[in-house]
C-alpha cells in the first residue's frame, strides 16, 4: 500500500466512524437533547487531548484555533443536529452531502486551486449517490430544517479549507491541533445549551456508554485523523471521504436495527463509493504546510538549495 493510500485508508476511517452517530444517539442516549450531545461530543474530547499533548495555542493561533473550532465544532454541530430535528434523516444526509461542492468553490477562493470539470462532476455524483441510499420517497421539506444543513455543510466545508490553509504550527502536530478546535467548540456550545436546554439531562449507564464512545472513538479519535487527513490530503479529496458516512449509517442501520437495503440503495452506495474513489486520484498529495516562522538554519537551507536550483548553478 502506497503511502498516500495509506493516509487515505486512515482518513476515511473518521466518516465511517460518524456513520455510528445516528444508531448510537437513537439507541442510547436521552432524546431531544441535540445542544448537550454536542456539548459532550467535543468538550470531553478536547479537553482529554489538551491533557495528553501539554501543549496550547501561541500568538496568532489563539484566535485561529477559536475560528476552526467554531466553524469545524462549534457552529457545524449545532447545525447538524437542528437539521436533524426538523427533518428525515435522509433529507438531512442528502442536504449535507453538498459540502463537497461548497469545499471546491472555498478552495478555489483561499487555497487557489481551480475547480475541474472532474471534481465538480466527482462531487455531483457523490451527492446523487447519497440520494439515493437515504431519501425515502414523499419524505417533508422544512425550511428551518434545509437551511440549518446547508449552513451546516458550509461551517465543516470552510473548517476544511481553513484548516488546510492555515496548516499546522510549527512544532504541533494533528492531536494538539485537534484538542484545540474541540474545546474551543465545546466552550462555544457551552452556554448555549444550558439557555436552552437547560440542565443537564439525568443518565443511565446506556447513556454514559453511548457518550464515552461519541467523545472519545467518533470524536477525539476521529478528528484526530479527519484533521491528519487534511493537513496530508488535498481539500477535495479529504471531503470526497464523507460520503462515506451515510453508507455508514446505512450499512449499520441494516445491520443492527433490521432496516432495508433494496436495489435503489445498494446503486447509490455503488455511486457514492465510486465517487469518494474517484476523488481520491489524479490528485498530488500536497506539503504539510506550516506557518510559523522558520528558523535561521531552515532559512539558511532554503536559500542554499535555492541559489542550487537557479539557472545560473545549473549551467
Amino acid at each position: 500500500m502506497s503511502r498516500k493510500a495509506a493516509v487515505v485508508a486512515l482518513t476515511a476511517l473518521a466518516p465511517i466512524s460518524w456513520g455510528s452517530t445516528y444508531f448510537v444517539t437513537t439507541e442510547f442516549l436521552p432524546p431531544d437533547r441535540p445542544l448537550f450531545t454536542g456539548l459532550m461530543r467535543a468538550l470531553p474530547a478536547g479537553l482529554l487531548l489538551l491533557a495528553l499533548t501539554r501543549k496550547l495555542p501561541q500568538g496568532a493561533w489563539w484566535w485561529k484555533s477559536a475560528v476552526l473550532g467554531g466553524l469545524n465544532i462549534g457552529a457545524f454541530f449545532p447545525l447538524l443536529f437542528l437539521a436533524a430535528y426538523r427533518l428525515p434523516g435522509g433529507v438531512a444526509a442528502v442536504v449535507g452531502s453538498v459540502g463537497p461542492l461548497f469545499v471546491v468553490g472555498l478552495a478555489a477562493l483561499f487555497l487557489g486551486d481551480r475547480p475541474t470539470v472532474r471534481s465538480l462532476l466527482t462531487a455531483i455524483a457523490a451527492a446523487f449517490g447519497v440520494s439515493l441510499v437515504v431519501l425515502k420517497a414523499g419524505a417533508a421539506l422544512d425550511l428551518v430544517g434545509v437551511i440549518a444543513g446547508l449552513l451546516s455543510a458550509v461551517s465543516m466545508s470552510a473548517g476544511t479549507v481553513f484548516t488546510k490553509r492555515w496548516g499546522m504550527p510549527e512544532g504541533v502536530g494533528a492531536l494538539a491541533l485537534t484538542g484545540w478546535q474541540l474545546t474551543a467548540g465545546g466552550l462555544i456550545i457551552l452556554p448555549i445549551a444550558f439557555l436552552i436546554e437547560g440542565a443537564p439531562p439525568a443518565l443511565d449507564s446506556a447513556g454514559l456508554l453511548g457518550y464515552a464512545y461519541l467523545a472519545f472513538g467518533n470524536t477525539a479519535i476521529s478528528y484526530f485523523l479527519w484533521f491528519r487527513g487534511i493537513e496530508r490530503l488535498s481539500a477535495s479529496s479529504v471531503t470526497l471521504l464523507g460520503p462515506l458516512s451515510p453508507i455508514s449509517a446505512a450499512v449499520i442501520g441494516w445491520a443492527a436495527l433490521g432496516q432495508a437495503l433494496g436495489p435503489v440503495q445498494l446503486l447509490g452506495m455503488a455511486i457514492a463509493f465510486g465517487a469518494t474513489l474517484v476523488g481520491q486520484t489524479n490528485s498530488r498529495t500536497p506539503r504539510p504546510r506550516k506557518t510559523e516562522s522558520f528558523s535561521s538554519a531552515e532559512r539558511m537551507t532554503q536559500k542554499v538549495s535555492m541559489d542550487l536550483e537557479s539557472p545560473a548553478m545549473r549551467r
